[in-house]
């Protein structure tokens, strides 16, 4: 047995020994996954395909699972075509998270699991998260939370296990680039993901890029952002194909609970 899974997660296992997972390839459904394979429990992981993804987390998705011999199946969801998701008021990640796990639950009941878990731990704040109450309503299991399991622990743990993903930094969707009651269109999202890729590539990492209006606005954690200004001309060159305006934010982005 892998020391890296705690017993109480064991024990979850021993009782859910059949069950389904919502995977976005990040640090939480990542271990998640691993924890349930080492727990002899069967599981599949549903990846859910949508506009607000960038390609590369498919891609960890993919590469994780194969590393881990689990088996992953991909289900598209056009995001944008729930009007109350495209407005983008308030409730958006409510509507987002209930239309997604609704498909993701509709191909794990046609794959004969009857149980879905999602990789929400115990460091996330329900009072934060609109999507969290989709879930709850669900009956979405979220057994890293209710194990009490804190983020750096399961980054920990991941580390202990052998995943590449123990120090991936957080992503969230691509939506969250945009302000709460500006529409989202699909080429605003391809911008902040070209955007966010070309940065990448430049070596930054845990960064944001947010749209406000013509504007391309880039957040970076605060030890990168001296080399930001060094190589502003080329920061330039690769935004502003996308954006009328690139504008630094000054403040240090901040790091992750």
């Amino acid at each position: 047995m892998s020391p890296a899974v705690p017993q109480n997660l064991r024990d979850f296992f021993l009782e859910h020994n059949k069950i389904a997972l919502a995977f976005s390839g990040g640090v939480d459904s990542a271990y998640l996954l691993y924890a349930a394979l080492q727990s002899g429990a069967r599981v599949t992981a549903y990846y859910a395909e949508t506009e607000f993804q960038p390609e590369f987390e498919r891609r960890d998705a993919r590469m994780l699972a194969r590393s881990l011999g689990a088996e992953m199946r991909v289900i598209p969801l056009e995001a944008l075509k729930d009007e109350r998701v495209a407005k983008n008021g308030p409730e958006r990640c409510y509507f987002c998270k209930h239309n997604l796990f609704s498909a993701l639950i509709q191909a794990a009941r046609a794959d004969g699991f009857s149980e879905i878990m999602d990789g929400t731990n115990a460091s996330d704040d329900a009072l934060d998260r609109p999507g969290m109450r989709a879930l709850q309503e669900m009956k979405v299991l979220s057994p890293l939370r209710s194990c009490g399991l804190h983020k750096a622990r399961i980054r920990a743990l991941s580390k202990e296990a052998g995943l590449f993903t123990f120090d991936k930094p957080a992503y969230a969707c691509l939506a969250t680039r945009i302000p709460t009651g500006t529409a989202i269109e699909p080429g605003a999202l391809q911008r902040v993901e070209r955007a966010e890729a070309a940065l990448m590539e430049m070596g930054f990492s845990d960064l944001r890029v947010r749209i406000r209006g013509g504007l391309g606005l880039i957040q970076l954690p605060g030890a990168q952002l001296k080399r930001a200004m060094e190589i502003r001309e080329q920061i330039l060159g690769a935004l502003g194909r996308d954006f009328e305006q690139v504008a630094l934010d000054l403040n240090p982005r901040p790091k992750e609970k």
